[in-house]
């Protein structure tokens, strides 16, 4: 079974400085922290090169036009953060398949993973614009508005993410032994 790393950053701190910077984006620019949306434009971003006409008259793009905006900063930010966390605590390493998967789902090998990420991450998206928001735009910032969408939102967030880890993950047995995933 996988340890906790002593090298890693205390998720407490984490989440409390997650806090801090939420509260701190609303104080100081007065916007709420949320990712989706920018993924969103992004892709109107690179349609535009190709067939701007379009984009101008797509509905979604009336309202969210593609462009290079705070919001696209803050997910650059996340990417960079990471980066600098994972090098730090000197816990960053190239990896195309985690130990876990490998673990549970043989060596399938970087296809295999990069084939459930792609799906995984169109459902992702999907929910996402099907709510109106990710999980940090309805979960987080939804909370931090005490708003009770945003409180039903993060506990499915949680609920969901469980369920399917330990869907994912679960504990397989062969011949009466027990064997855990790491």
């Amino acid at each position: 079974m996988q340890t906790t790393n002593d090298k890693g950053w205390s998720p407490y701190l984490a989440g409390a400085l997650a806090g801090v910077l939420i509260i701190m984006s609303v104080l100081v620019a007065d916007k709420f922290v949320g990712a989706s949306t920018t993924f969103a434009r992004s892709a109107g971003m690179i349609e535009k090169t190709f067939t701007p006409d379009r984009v101008e008259k797509t509905d979604y793009f009336v309202k969210y036009k593609p462009k290079f905006d705070w919001q696209w900063l803050f997910v650059a930010g996340i990417f960079a953060g990471a980066l600098i966390s994972a090098t730090s605590s000197k816990t960053f390493k190239w990896q195309a398949v985690p130990d876990m998967w490998r673990s549970r789902f043989g060596g399938g090998g970087p296809v295999l993973r990069g084939i459930a990420a792609f799906f995984g991450g169109v459902i992702a998206i999907f929910g996402a614009r099907l709510a109106g928001g990710c999980p940090s735009g309805h979960g987080l910032s939804g909370v931090l508005q005490m708003s009770i969408s945003g409180f039903i939102a993060a506990a499915c967030f949680f609920g969901a993410g469980i369920f399917i880890a330990r869907l994912l993950y679960r504990e397989r047995r062969k011949g009466g032994e027990q064997n855990v995933t790491e």
